[in-house]
């Protein structure tokens, strides 16, 4: 694997407005039914509202028909870990260098 490039603003706001939707729709898809987290909670938690995390489960918002880059993964699951615990963070940082390692610029 090669260093993913130094940091591009412009390629982090590219990535972020194609990924950022489609991996919150996964990651409050998982915190309800992996992790047993209520949809009020989850809203809670997330700061957004119980109709946002709505339309994330069925599918309304942030779902797009293509899959994820694998390496993205990772960062999903870090994600819903850390908003299920309350602890630990995701940057945006770790989407692009996740994103550039699976080849996805």
């Amino acid at each position: 694997m090669t260093e993913p490039s130094s940091c591009d603003i412009m390629r982090c706001d590219t990535l972020a407005r194609r990924l950022l939707p489609q991996m919150r729709a996964e990651m409050v898809y998982r915190l309800v039914n992996e992790r047993g987290i209520s949809q009020s909670e989850a809203s809670k938690r997330l700061g957004i509202s119980r109709a946002a995390i709505s339309q994330y489960m069925s599918r309304k918002r942030g779902f797009n028909r293509e899959d994820l880059p694998d390496n993205l993964e990772s960062v999903i699951e870090r994600w819903v870990s850390a908003v299920a615990s309350g602890e630990g963070t995701i940057t945006i940082c770790d989407v692009c260098r996740s994103a550039d390692l699976a080849g996805k610029r």
